[in-house]
């Protein structure tokens, strides 16, 4: 549990530290949401504003918890990873506290943002709301951290990671639905949204932010709240056990591919442990 503990910690401390990417992370969505916020503003999304901030919160999680894989590609290359399992420390604690750091600042950046939007758009008629929110995104956040760090124990490769990174992000982002609504995509990109994962998980976080609960499955696809594919249409509960089912996998998966590998082929050079125990 130490373990954990310390892990988690030291997430929390580089994310606080790292003044920079914490502002370009805040900046970056509110451009996209006064650009597509602009562009959108039609009869079937009645409030732009509140539909792109949802949209770039869930986003703003999954490209968090991805960066769980750089960051554990560089403990790699550094050495780092190799010195903490040298230690007394059982790896699946490691992978547990790598995963749970990823989550929690992943979590913390989506926060940052439902703040300021409720300053420019984001209105809640029931207290119950922000913690459910809450809990999505922690949701949302853990499944995408196992993801992240089953992609980082597979390529093994900063640079590889970077090129990775960006070519699974990119598309995944652009084709969930979460800047555009999946009924405008073209129809050849409408198919990579019905198998990209997080086109249900932004359905499933939207219909929460949006208070749209108690809508009936046509009017959920009217809003573009629910996936409808041939005919049948994945409302958000059935995207969120899509998502759980996900999670699960990755999950294991992830845990199994970091307790497999050989960490000894790295190459060490400087170490930061002292962040670890300080």
């Amino acid at each position: 549990m130490n373990t954990v503990f310390a892990l988690w910690k030291r997430g929390l401390k580089a994310f606080v530290r790292n003044r920079t990417g914490l502002i370009f992370s805040l900046a970056v969505p509110f451009f996209f949401v006064y650009v597509f916020g602009a562009i959108f503003k039609n009869d079937f999304i009645q409030n732009p504003i509140a539909y792109m901030l949802s949209g770039v919160i869930i986003t703003t999680v999954f490209e968090g918890s991805l960066n769980l894989a750089s960051t554990t590609v560089d403990d790699m290359v550094s050495g780092f990873m190799r010195e903490v399992l040298v230690s007394p420390a059982k790896r699946i604690a490691v992978a547990a506290g790598q995963l749970l750091s990823a989550a929690t600042v992943s979590t913390l950046q989506g926060i940052l943002i439902l703040l300021i939007g409720l300053f420019v758009g984001i209105k809640f008629t029931s207290f119950i709301t922000p913690f459910y929110i809450l809990a999505a995104m922690i949701f949302v956040g853990v499944v995408f951290s196992g993801v992240g760090l089953y992609l980082a124990t597979v390529v093994g490769s900063g640079q590889t990671f970077q090129i990775i990174k960006t070519a699974v992000t990119m598309p995944l982002t652009f084709t969930s639905g979460a800047y555009i609504p999946i009924s405008m995509l073209p129809n050849s990109l409408k198919y990579v949204a019905y198998i990209n994962p997080m086109s249900y998980a932004t359905a499933f976080f939207r219909m929460i932010v949006l208070e749209k609960t108690n809508l009936t499955a046509a009017q959920l696809v009217q809003e573009g709240l629910a996936i409808e594919i041939n005919g049948f249409v994945v409302t958000p509960a059935i995207s969120f056990f899509i998502i759980l089912a996900i999670g699960i996998l990755f999950l294991i998966f992830s845990t199994v591919s970091f307790i497999k590998t050989d960490f000894s082929r790295v190459t060490r050079s400087a170490t930061d442990a002292n962040d670890l125990w300080g």
